[in-house]
């Protein structure tokens, strides 16, 4: 597969299996792992979407880490580290970039943003002023949504690699949507994304890349290809033949 790769920041990643200590233990016996050899992203953007338990945050985190984000998330320059949580598999991943350097870039989770608030907290106190790449005052002073979408808004500045672990978990399906107009600004603006996320709404950007986990490890699909746009539409169209399979004795 070939996405103009001469834009991309992000070219590829490849598991070096030959230096993998054991395919027998976590997380390397993961599907989507054991079966992962190269895979290529899309200059603009790539998603991986599957189910819960199939290895597409390890994987996210693996590349974020590989390529020197702290695996909490933040930016290059954060190196707290609330607790020591992440898998071993970054050490195994070898990362393809382009010719290009992005000029910024984030590692958004949504599992530990928390910790993310509180370092940005903690910065501000030692570099006053850092509070106006986050919406102007403190992340833990909004309500969960809108601190996700201040770092969105004001931290996402543009011509940046940009890796995001389900942003969608504090957002209505409204912000959702505003947050994939917000991808697409930040795309004209020469920027890539690699996002992991369960929201048929986000999977929806145009000429994009989606990758599928399934028990046989990770193939590429199209949005209406993907479990949870078809259930989606399957439950708004029949809702009430979904209610009662679900709910009979």
């Amino acid at each position: 597969m070939s996405y103009g790769m001469t834009r991309a920041y992000l070219r590829s990643v490849q598991l070096m299996k030959d230096q993998v200590p054991s395919f027998e233990r976590y997380p390397f016996n993961l599907p989507a792992v054991s079966a992962m050899d190269y895979l290529e992203f899309h200059p603009r953007v790539t998603y991986i979407v599957g189910e819960n338990g199939m290895g597409k945050s390890t994987v996210l985190e693996a590349i974020a880490a590989a390529l020197g984000f702290n695996p909490e998330g933040g930016t290059l320059n954060f190196s707290f580290a609330t607790e020591e949580t992440h898998s071993e598999l970054h050490r195994y991943i070898r990362t393809v970039r382009g010719v290009r350097r992005p000029k910024d870039g984030f590692f958004f989770r949504a599992e530990s943003y928390y910790n993310v608030a509180s370092e940005v907290d903690a910065l501000e106190r030692e570099r006053p002023g850092l509070y106006d790449s986050y919406g102007g005052k403190s992340l833990h002073q909004q309500s969960h949504g809108e601190s996700f979408f201040a770092t969105f808004l004001h931290r996402f500045r543009g011509r940046g690699l940009y890796i995001m672990d389900e942003p969608e978990a504090a957002l209505s399906p409204y912000r959702q949507m505003a947050l994939l107009a917000r991808i697409h600004d930040l795309v004209k603006e020469d920027s890539q994304f690699l996002i992991s996320t369960h929201s048929p709404i986000l999977m929806a950007y145009p000429d994009a890349v989606i990758y599928k986990l399934t028990e046989h490890g990770m193939e590429p699909c199209t949005l209406e290809e993907t479990d949870h746009y078809m259930i989606t539409k399957e439950f708004i169209n029949h809702r009430e033949v979904m209610l009662n399979e679900l709910f009979k004795d």
